[in-house]
């Protein structure tokens, strides 16, 4: 079974104090599975990737000279945002769709997907955390979510969501630009409760990174001048809440 590159690592040059996250960059499927039993619509909807999330990811990663690591297979196969335990990291029905490739999955087919996908994006977290221990202060993952979820409208805008380690969720929350216009809310649409603040937890926990989750929604970056706008915000409101974190100034 060739899962194709399941991760890609953007590196800059020099130390950074910053990396970016996308777990959910691709919508590739790999080519053994098919089209995993589902319509054109769903495999290019936002039930298999984030859309928009790395075009934004990687502005930002350019505008704080930050590395990235993202994504190259779609979450449907497996959702690197998942441990291998999670019912939700290989899942056998999203919103409204069941995904057939995904039902009744042996044990050699999932763990084929853990050691494939889950595992190589995981060492390559590890891989920059451990490369610039010494400057590394911060990780950021960036997602993106669906106007319309279960036929309910969402008014949220900007997500800004955290896990075990709340302190630059909250850190933002306090210092939002005042020019800036999105709605934004802590921990919406979804929260840790739900499951998905697994890389903050397991990756940027145990290394003390402080961490954060942005989720934008994905009406408003779908093109590139609306991704140029979205990045040129949360990069420069990422680094002045870093800076002000650094000297005492968000709570």
């Amino acid at each position: 079974m060739d899962f194709g590159t399941v991760v890609h690592t953007d590196t800059v040059d020099g130390p950074y104090s910053v990396m970016l996250v996308c777990e959910h960059a691709s919508s590739r499927i790999p080519a053994f599975l098919g089209d995993m039993g589902l319509p054109v619509d769903a495999l290019q909807s936002h039930i298999a990737w984030d859309p928009g999330a790395l075009a934004v990811a990687k502005l930002m990663a350019t505008r704080l000279s930050a590395p990235l690591v993202y994504g190259g297979v779609s979450r449907l196969v497996y959702d690197c945002n998942r441990p291998p335990e999670a019912a939700g990291a290989m899942p056998a029905r999203s919103e409204d769709y069941q995904i057939p490739a995904n039902v009744d999955l042996s044990e050699e087919e999932r763990e084929s997907r853990i050691k494939s996908i889950y595992r190589p994006f995981s060492r390559a977290l590890s891989e920059l955390i451990s490369q610039n221990g010494d400057t590394l202060e911060l990780m950021v993952t960036v997602h993106s979510f669906t106007p319309i979820y279960h036929g309910q409208t969402r008014e949220v805008e900007l997500g800004i969501l955290h896990g075990v380690d709340d302190r630059f969720a909250r850190a933002m929350m306090t210092t939002v630009p005042a020019d800036q216009t999105y709605e934004t809310r802590l921990n919406e649409p979804y929260s840790a409760a739900d499951g998905v603040a697994h890389t903050l937890d397991a990756q940027a926990l145990p290394n003390g990174l402080l961490n954060v989750m942005i989720e934008i929604r994905n009406d408003l970056i779908q093109t590139p001048k609306q991704q140029e706008a979205m990045a040129d915000c949360l990069a420069s409101w990422t680094a002045r809440t870093l800076a002000d974190l650094k000297k005492g100034g968000a709570a």
